[in-house]
Formats: structure tokens, C-alpha cells, sequence
């Protein structure tokens, strides 16, 4: 069922009054088939699966959907092209198939194909070149092995200079070779996706709890707390599964994590001239390393990224160094016609990976393998880490397989391969949606819903921030039908706005205002 823009909640709504309803039935007793803990990609999927197999579910994150890793990517659905060159044809080709699954069947209206030009620079040898062009001819061969459509995805091919020029009109001319055009996957936002794949469980009856912090886990449940009141109360499960990402080892005392640090810095749009696709620049020394440039069409570009190894205490939002800063500027400076400096970033983010340490050596980051694993406790608890954004629904369902073989539950098969996500639809009919295009890609059918909204009341149509194309109906929607409670919800999740820290600013009034009149008028119901 899809949400219209009735302020009564479909079976896809998470507002505050659905949380508070089923939150007092677990409360009270009532058990559950699974318990997930985390509500990134991961722990969505796997609410998701279980749901759709007939399973009871509850799941639930002390902060919000897509509060951690799952939102502090580079918005990318990668296919795999990575892992060819190090050998983990596994993993390669599963990233291949879960990206056509993610373009063609499930999330088509926030996924799409994204060009990327790498441009054959002085710094990159034309040995280097022959690599990254075989990689992309064999990139394309994973394609071909996923059954992914060349309608989904067009060939890579190779660039005249002024081909790319033409492209990128940033590059810097002089000893400019050509280029290598290729194409992946992307997201329109990666928090968007989780709370489409939240939002798609809870149709299928999942219980959606964000605010609900897991104080202690066991094979038969957790203790909780109920983050908005300070309540505590036992969720009794069958089965327990651990997708709290970077944080699972807090919860699971024997499950050891080496997380890796991931920056992105945030430029303005007309700062780099326009870009017509993605850059893939390499970096200097590094044979099979590159620094991404993505344009995200709203007027910003994320540039990232890296991977630095983190020790100590995994915190809540990880900070970003001034060294990952210049580190990316550099890169971007080998390549480009302009000079970016420090005062042109207006915004940067930082994401930690989850890998499984299984070495205990020293090494770089780099080189752990991003396949996943699904880890058995004592207790009977599973825990699912590593992997990535793309390979979500295959780590959900493995992770779910493994609860269900353990505990003897009685579930269908895997179906999530095959289950549209709230707002998914064929790209032709997308196109025809009466509704803007930027909509329509962050909404796919809802699009239609959230704009009768502004055209109902026209102040809702009104950008959030002036020179963005968030608006104030958004901000209601993200309130009525996506589960956020405050600002922080609304501008650093549901929407992108507080990755600018000066929009935020402007943005936090206006988000606090649509937050008293949903609570004022719809709120409740």
C-alpha cells in the first residue's frame, strides 16, 4: 500500500504515535519471531526479510533509521569492478547481481546508472591506463555474468581529449591523453534507501522501534530503553540478530571489528563548473586506488574517499581530520584546472566501515576483504558484519537464514530478491508521474503524494533553503510517513540539508516549525 497525502497513516507510515503503540505491546509481553538490533541498511534488510517470510519481527537502534554507517557513504551501488582486482571474485559478482537487483526490480526509482569519466592525466602511464581499461571491459563482463540489462547500464568506452574535456570542462587541459568512460550504479541518497526498505517492512507487519537503545542482548531477547522517555523493558525474541554495524562488538563481546574510516568532503556545484558525470581520479602512487567526484544534483558535489584505519572507542558521528581534508584536495589538485582550497569545502562526512578483523595483523584497511560473515554466540545470537551498502539484502539473508536454522523457526524462503520497495516502480512509468523529476527520484510513486501537498498549501512547495530543492512538504512527509521525531531526523537524514553546515542553520527554523504542527494536528493519529 502506498502512502497518500492524507494526514492518516498507511500501513507504510512510521510516525511517533505507530512507534508509542507498538512499543507498549512488546512491553507488555508480547513476543517476537526475531529481534534485529540496528536499523541501517543491514538490520532493515533483515527486518524486511523476516517480515516477508511470515516471521513476527521487531527491530530496533538506540538513535534513528540510517543514523550510522548507512548514510555516510558515497551514495554509490557498486558492481564489484573494486574487488576483480583483488582477486574476491565472490564478492565481485555478488555485488554485481545485487546491484541489477537494486536497479531493476526493487529501489529502480532511487537507483540509477551514473557515468564516471577517468581522465588520462600526465600522472596516469598509459600501462595504468591499459589496466583501468580492461577493468572496465571486465566490469562489464560482471554485468553481463548479474543479467543485468545494457539498457540499465550503458558499455564503457574510451574518451577523446576533447571528448572529456567536453565532460569535464574542470580537467586540466595540458597533457590531457583522453579519457575512460564507464558506468555504475547510484543512489540518490543512501538514508533515503533505508528508510524505504524500513517503511517496506513495516507494510509487511515488522515493528519499526528507532530511539530504542539495546542495553543487553541474549538468545532470548534484549533489555531496552526507550530512548524518548528513559523507560526500560524486556523484548522477549525467539531469535536475536546483532546488524549494529560498527557497534556490534559492544553488544557481543566476542565479535572483533576493525573499522575503517571513510571521508567525504562536500563542494558547491558552480565551484567545480558543472559537471556533466562522475570523476574517477586516481591517486598519485596508487595503482588501483581513485578519488571519487560526484555530482548529486542539487547543487553540491561529495569528493571522497578514504580509507583510514580507527582505533579506540567507535563514536556516535565520527570527526573528520584536517589530514583526510587535505588528502582529498591534493588529489583533486593533480587533475583539475582549478585550485580548491580549504574555505571552498563547505561541508564533510565521515563513515566507518564495519570489517571483521580476522588477521590480528597490522595492515591497511584497504586490503581486509569487505565480504561478509555471519557469526554464532554462545548465547545463540547473530551478529552479521563487514560487506557493504550494496550487498545489503544478501547479508540480511544470510544473517536471517542462520537465525532461522538455529532457532528452528518456521519461516518461508528468502523473497527480497523480488519485493518492490514503498515507492517502486518501472522506470516508464516513473517518467510519467505528475510530479518534478527531483521528486519522482527521491520518491518514486509518493512523489505525486508529497507534491499534492504544496499544491494544496503552496508554502509547502517553498524551498527549505534558499538555492536547494528541499521543501517544506518534505519535511511534513518525512514527519507523517518516515518515522522522523526532530530536526536532526529531518535535516541530517530524511534529507541532506545538515551536510552544509551554514544550510543547516537557515534550515533548523523551518524544521522546527513543521515539527510542532504535525505533532499539533496529525501527530497523534
Amino acid at each position: 500500500m502506498t502512502p497518500t497525502s492524507s494526514p492518516f497513516p498507511s500501513a507504510s507510515s512510521l510516525n511517533a504515535a505507530r512507534r508509542a503503540r507498538e512499543l507498549a505491546r512488546l512491553a507488555d509481553g508480547e513476543e517476537v519471531d526475531v529481534l534485529v538490533v540496528g536499523l541501517g541498511a543491514t538490520g532493515a534488510g533483515v527486518a524486511l526479510d523476516a517480515a516477508t517470510r511470515g516471521l513476527r519481527v521487531a527491530a530496533i537502534d538506540a538513535h534513528d533509521l540510517a543514523f550510522g554507517t548507512s548514510r555516510w557513504s558515497s551514495k554509490l551501488i557498486h558492481g564489484g569492478l573494486r574487488y576483480l582486482a583483488t582477486g574476491q571474485l565472490d564478492v565481485a559478482h555478488e555485488s554485481a547481481v545485487e546491484r541489477g537487483i537494486l536497479m531493476e526490480r526493487t529501489a529502480p526509482h532511487l537507483v540509477r546508472a551514473q557515468p564516471f569519466v577517468l581522465p588520462l592525466t600526465p600522472l596516469v602511464g598509459r600501462g595504468q591506463a591499459a589496466l583501468a581499461r580492461a577493468g572496465f571491459l571486465a566490469g562489464d563482463a560482471l554485468r553481463v555474468s548479474a543479467r543485468t540489462s545494457r539498457r540499465t547500464l550503458p558499455a564503457p568506452r574510451t574518451l577523446s581529449a576533447v571528448e572529456t574535456r567536453h565532460l569535464a570542462p574542470v580537467l586540466r587541459s595540458s597533457g590531457l591523453r583522453g579519457g575512460l568512460l564507464s558506468w555504475d550504479g547510484r543512489l540518490t541518497d543512501d538514508a533515503r534507501l533505508v528508510t524505504a526498505i524500513a517503511r517496506t517492512a513495516a507494510v509487511n507487519g515488522a515493528r519499526i522501534l528507532t530511539r530504542t537503545r539495546a542495553l543487553a542482548l541474549d538468545g532470548g531477547g534484549a533489555r531496552v530503553r526507550d530512548e524518548t522517555t528513559g523507560e526500560e523493558l524486556r523484548i522477549r525474541a525467539r531469535a536475536v540478530v546483532n546488524a549494529a554495524g560498527v557497534w556490534a562488538g559492544g553488544l557481543v563481546g566476542d565479535v572483533r571489528l576493525r573499522p575503517s574510516r571513510g571521508t567525504h568532503l562536500v563542494l558547491r556545484d558552480r565551484d567545480l563548473g558543472g559537471l556533466a558525470t562522475g570523476l574517477h581520479i586516481p591517486i598519485p602512487g596508487e595503482t588501483n586506488r581513485f578519488v571519487l567526484v560526484l555530482p548529486q544534483g542539487d547543487g553540491r558535489v561529495y569528493v571522497g574517499l578514504t580509507d583510514e584505519p580507527v582505533d579506540g572507542e567507535v563514536p556516535d558521528v565520527p570527526d573528520v581530520p584536517e589530514t583526510d581534508i587535505g588528502f582529498l584536495l591534493d588529489v583533486l589538485g593533480s587533475a583539475l584546472d582549478i585550485t580548491l582550497r580549504r574555505g571552498d569545502v563547505v561541508g564533510a562526512f565521515a563513515g566507518l566501515r564495519p570489517l571483521l578483523d580476522t588477521r590480528g595483523e597490522e595492515g591497511h584497511t584497504a586490503d581486509i576483504s569487505r565480504k561478509h560473515a555471519v557469526l554464532h554466540s554462545p548465547d545463540g545470537i547473530v551478529t552479521v558484519v563487514g560487506g557493504k551498502l550494496t550487498t545489503y539484502r544478501r547479508m540480511a539473508q544470510d544473517a536471517l537464514d542462520a537465525a532461522v536454522t538455529a532457532r528452528a523457526l518456521d519461516a518461508g524462503p528468502c523473497r527480497t530478491a523480488s519485493v518492490p520497495l514503498v515507492g517502486a516502480a518501472a522506470p516508464r512509468t516513473l517518467a510519467g508521474l505528475d510530479a518534478p523529476s527531483h521528486l519522482v527520484r527521491r520518491y518514486g510513486t509518493e512523489a505525486v503524494a508529497v507534491h499534492e501537498m504544496g499544491l494544496a498549501r503552496p508554502e509547502l512547495a517553498l524551498p527549505v533553503v534558499p538555492g536547494h530543492p528541499v521543501t517544506r512538504a518534505e519535511l511534513l512527509w518525512a514527519v507523517r510517513h518516515e518515522g522522523a521525531l526532530d530536526a536532526s531526523d529531518l535535516l541530517d537524514r530524511r534529507t541532506r540539508i545538515g551536510l552544509v553546515t551554514e544550510d543547516r542553520a537557515v534550515a533548523e527554523a523551518e524544521a522546527a516549525g513543521v515539527l510542532a504542527e504535525a505533532v499539533g494536528s496529525h501527530g497523534g493519529r
